[in-house]
């Protein structure tokens, strides 16, 4: 592996670590406000991975790994537990539980922006002629602007991809649950229940997300990139 590839592929995983333990720490944070410690007693109410690797070593260690250095990009997972009696019983908390993690991504997405916008305004960084996922803004000198520019992209795009992926409707994903929210108590528990069912078919429901998602996902990127650069366009 050369040398830029290993710097990429560590601007990648510290993004990827951060993004997700800020993403599962949400979560645990939002149930222990809603009356369930189970991730609090876990340690997941916390910004240190740690704890969320302690869960998740797979997910968080090797999968990302691999997957960056046989297909140049990361993807991996995490979790946070959560009590389903306690969700049973409160549909609609349990409802802001899934929503606080998608919703800790589009704050990070809202950071890696206004980091963008400084390093603009700053004339550290310019456009580039052709956005991509690693490439949402580019450098004007070599050396540490530059990774803190590919930092901020991936910082940008990843976000937006775990925000809009979390939150298609479907099981086990936490579109599904957040849901619940537009709906009365008893029909969210039931929104509930049917969900816990669908867990064990879990794998199913991330393949047919991950297959929708390809479909949608670069649409959304361009209309991110507008909204981001409303005075110029790309795609």
């Amino acid at each position: 592996m050369d040398a830029d590839k290993l710097v990429l592929g560590l601007l990648w995983y510290a993004v990827f670590l951060f993004s997700s333990t800020c993403h599962e720490a949400a979560h645990a944070l939002a149930a222990k406000l809603g009356g369930d410690l189970t991730a609090f007693h876990g340690g997941q109410v916390s910004i240190d991975p740690l704890p969320h690797i302690r869960r998740e070593p797979f997910g968080m260690v090797l999968v990302p790994i691999l997957s960056f250095l046989f297909g140049g990009w990361m993807m991996g997972w995490a979790s946070a537990p959560y009590d389903p009696d306690w969700a049973y019983r409160y549909p609609h908390r349990a409802a802001w539980m899934s929503l606080a993690g998608p919703a800790a991504n589009f704050a990070l997405l809202l950071l890696a922006a206004a980091g963008i916008h400084a390093g603009l305004a700053f004339h550290i960084f310019h456009l580039p002629d052709s956005a991509n996922f690693t490439q949402v803004v580019e450098a004007n000198a070599a050396g540490a602007t530059d990774a803190f520019a590919t930092l901020l992209s991936i910082l940008f795009s990843l976000n937006l991809l775990l925000l809009t992926f979390n939150l298609l409707p479907i099981p086990p994903l936490d579109g599904f649950s957040v849901a619940g929210l537009l709906l009365s108590q008893d029909r969210a528990r039931r929104l509930e229940e049917v969900g816990r069912s669908a867990r064990t078919f879990s794998y199913a429901g991330l393949l047919l997300g991950w297959r929708l998602f390809g479909v949608i996902y670069n649409p959304i990127f361009l209309f991110a990139l507008r909204v981001l650069y409303p005075w110029t366009r790309y795609g």
